[in-house]
């Protein structure tokens, strides 16, 4: 089932490319047992995805919670499409419903869910506050809600470079000036409670690559973090915040990070809270 709802999707500093999409992908299958670890729901939930993107996150939750009823939703109807295909091919026998549409105004009935899950979606959101009200209304009493953020500003590496870190930082400038906050992580329990989500609990899940992790080091150091801030080159030039040359000096520092004797560190926040 597809509701079509939506408007055009904004803010998403990354853009919807082939290659953000595969990013993505690689992001989540490197990072699964990291960041799905203890998350599993009992067969015959109504568990709601909310923020779903290209279905990266998606087959994972479903294969740690077999037989749940999920529903998928995301504003972008390309993302939604992927998302949709992803499933089809990895977890073929499912049980998903696929929403077109905003989470603000989502069209299900109050306390409609026994869980809710987002991953990677507040960071985006100028009003990540809202959102987590407008997830709730559709909660049940009693429910869970389950959020998984990043924050560039844990990003710790070796060599130690400052054209690297003014690199990092115009991400995270471009993305504030998209309306959303790439150092969102740090905030999830005071805005879980003040969304009115009680029983917050917040995680620190550290990723960690050198050369003794060379899985880490390729699908997470070069394919995800590497990759992100590579990508928003254009906007930052475009945005006068840094030249060519400097922008490219701070990149080939930052795979330093994944080179010989090079190391990465990075830190993931997940919450769980309950719906009063």
């Amino acid at each position: 089932m597809t509701i079509e709802t939506g408007t055009p999707p904004t803010g998403y500093v990354h853009g919807y490319s082939d290659t953000e999409a595969q990013r993505l992908g690689d992001q989540a299958d490197t990072l699964a047992e990291l960041l799905h670890a203890g998350t599993a729901y009992p067969a015959g939930s109504r568990v709601l995805e909310a923020g779903c993107g290209v279905g990266a996150q998606t087959v994972h939750l479903l294969a740690a919670s077999p037989g749940v009823l999920l529903t998928a939703a995301d504003l972008s109807a390309e993302s939604l499409a992927l998302a949709r295909e992803r499933v089809a091919a990895q977890a073929p026998a499912a049980r998903v419903a696929w929403h077109h549409g905003d989470l603000h105004r989502l069209p299900f009935a109050d306390g409609s869910f026994d869980h809710v899950f987002l991953c990677f979606v507040l960071e985006h959101l100028p009003d990540p506050a809202a959102a987590l009200a407008a997830l709730r209304r559709v909660l049940r009493p009693g429910g869970t809600v389950t959020v998984i953020e990043g924050d560039h500003g844990s990003a710790l590496f070796h060599p130690e470079s400052e054209p690297a870190r003014r690199t990092i930082d115009h991400l995270v400038r471009l993305q504030a000036a998209a309306g959303g906050d790439a150092l969102l992580g740090r905030r999830l329990h005071p805005l879980l409670t003040a969304a009115g989500f009680v029983e917050v609990a917040v995680r620190p899940r550290t990723v960690y690559a050198d050369a003794g992790r060379p899985a880490l080091v390729e699908g997470f150091t070069r394919r995800t973090f590497v990759a992100m801030v590579e990508s928003v080159r254009a906007e930052a030039l475009a945005a006068g915040l840094t030249t060519p040359e400097a922008f490219d000096r701070g990149i080939a520092d930052l795979r330093r990070s994944a080179g010989p004797g090079g190391t990465f560190h990075y830190t993931f926040f997940k919450a769980v809270a309950v719906n009063p």
